[in-house]
């Protein structure tokens, strides 16, 4: 499996999930605060898990999994409104 997952794939994964974070980072819900700090704390922490798997062990399938974690969070987050962003190429929602 670990031939499946290079490095050029690794590096397109960390830059959108990085792209993400930067966006929710400023988009939380005022309303939801708390929630969306909780979800946003997740999904760095798992992106910082991710270059810790990547840059320290050099294991990509971990790095990889951490990284889907991380966007998975991020997706939760903008999904239920947590992240108002409107960015389909970044997150699973509408560009409207």
């Amino acid at each position: 499996m670990n031939n499946l997952i290079t490095p050029e794939k690794l590096h397109q994964y960390f830059t959108i999930t990085s792209d993400a974070l930067a966006k929710a980072k400023v988009a939380f819900d005022p309303a939801r605060q708390t929630q969306a700090e909780d979800f946003f704390d997740m999904a760095s922490r798992y992106y910082q898990d991710a270059q810790f798997f990547y840059n320290q062990k050099q294991d990509l399938v971990l790095a990889f999994a951490a990284l889907n974690y991380a966007h998975g969070w991020l997706d939760a987050g903008a999904r239920s409104g947590l992240f108002q962003v409107k960015d389909s190429r970044l997150f699973t929602v509408d560009d409207k």
